[in-house]
C-alpha cells in the first residue's frame, strides 16, 4: 500500500473502492464450471443465487451490476441474490463471475473473514426461516455483507487490517471497533456503510447493515456475533456464543436453543453439549 494512502479517512477508502473491480473466490468458479457441465444450458437462478451465498465478494459484485441495470420504471428493489440475478439474466452473471478477478488464496486474513461471512449467512439464513420471516434470504444477505468494509481492505490494504488486529492482540486496545479506530480512524462497519450508500444498494439492505433495531437487523447481528464465535475456540467464546442463542431465543419465539444450535453451522460436536448446558443457565438466570 502507498504511504500516503495509509492516512485516508473512511470517505477516501469508500471513494477509492468505487472504482475497483471486485475479486470473487476461486471456488465460485469452480462450483459455476461444474454447474455449467452437469445442467448445459439449463441453469437454474437458484442454483446460481446459492453460489452467490457463498461469496460475499461476489454478492457485491452482483448487486452493484443488478442496481446498474435497473430499469426506473422497477418499483421494487433488488434485494436478494435471486432477484439480482434475475435482473441481470443468466448469461450476464456467467460472464460477470467468469471475468471477475480472483482472490489471492495466500491471503489468510481475507479468507477468515470471507468464512466468518459466510457462516454468518447460513445461520441468518436458519434462523430468519424460523422466525417465519417473509424472505430469510434478505437477512441472510445482511449477514453475509455485513463485513464488506474488513473484506475490501484485506484485499486492497492488507496493512490496515493487520495493524488493527495488533493493536487488539497487544492489549492497546480492548474490543475490535476500539483497535480500528486506534489504526486508521474509523471502524471497518463505518467503511460498509459508506461503500454501501455510495454504491446505492437497497435502502433495505442499507437498513440492515447499519444494524437498526428491527428485529431482522437485531437477528443478522446476533448471526453474525454466533458465527464469530464457532470460529473461535475456547471457553471465553463457547460462552459468548451461549449469550448469541440466548439473544437468538428472544428475536425468535417459539423455538428451542437445541433448535437454533442446529443452525450453527460448523459447530463441533463436542462444544455442542457445553454450549446448551451454558445458555440454559443464562436462560434460567434471573434479569
Amino acid at each position: 500500500m502507498d504511504s500516503w494512502k495509509s492516512r485516508w479517512g473512511v470517505g477516501q477508502w469508500a471513494a477509492y473502492f468505487e472504482n475497483q473491480a471486485l475479486p470473487v473466490m476461486r471456488r465460485s468458479k469452480l462450483l459455476m464450471t461444474q454447474l455449467e457441465s452437469r445442467e448445459g444450458e439449463m441453469l437454474s437462478p437458484r442454483d446460481l443465487s446459492e453460489i452467490v451465498l457463498q461469496d460475499p465478494l461476489l454478492c457485491l459484485c452482483l448487486l452493484r451490476e443488478a442496481e446498474r441495470r435497473k430499469s426506473h420504471r422497477l418499483d421494487h428493489e433488488t434485494t436478494t441474490a435471486l432477484g439480482a440475478i434475475m435482473q441481470v439474466g443468466v448469461d450476464e452473471f456467467r460472464t460477470l463471475l467468469h471475468s471477475s478477478p480472483e482472490v489471492d488464496d495466500n491471503n489468510k486474513g481475507l479468507l477468515e473473514v470471507e468464512m466468518h461471512a459466510c457462516f454468518a449467512a447460513q445461520i441468518a439464513s436458519v434462523w430468519a426461516g424460523g422466525r417465519m420471516d417473509l424472505n430469510p434470504e434478505e437477512v441472510a444477505v445482511a449477514a453475509l455483507l455485513a463485513g464488506t468494509g474488513d473484506l475490501l481492505l484485506w484485499v486492497y490494504a492488507e496493512e490496515i487490517p493487520m495493524k488493527a488486529r495488533d493493536e487488539l492482540l497487544s492489549g492497546r486496545a480492548q474490543r475490535s471497533a476500539q483497535a480500528q479506530t486506534q489504526s486508521c480512524g474509523f471502524t471497518f462497519k463505518q467503511l460498509t456503510q459508506q461503500c454501501a450508500e455510495r454504491w446505492k444498494l437497497p435502502a433495505l439492505l442499507l437498513q440492515l447493515l447499519r444494524g437498526s433495531e428491527s428485529y431482522r437487523a437485531q437477528l443478522a447481528r446476533t448471526s453474525s456475533n454466533a458465527a464469530r464465535h464457532v470460529l473461535e475456540e475456547s471457553g471465553t467464546s463457547t460462552l459468548a456464543l451461549a449469550t448469541d442463542l440466548v439473544d437468538a431465543s428472544k428475536l425468535i419465539p417459539n423455538v428451542s436453543l437445541e433448535w437454533l444450535a442446529d443452525g450453527l453451522v460448523m459447530l463441533p460436536e463436542v462444544r455442542r453439549a457445553w454450549l446448551l448446558e451454558a445458555a440454559h443457565k443464562l436462560l434460567a438466570a434471573p434479569p
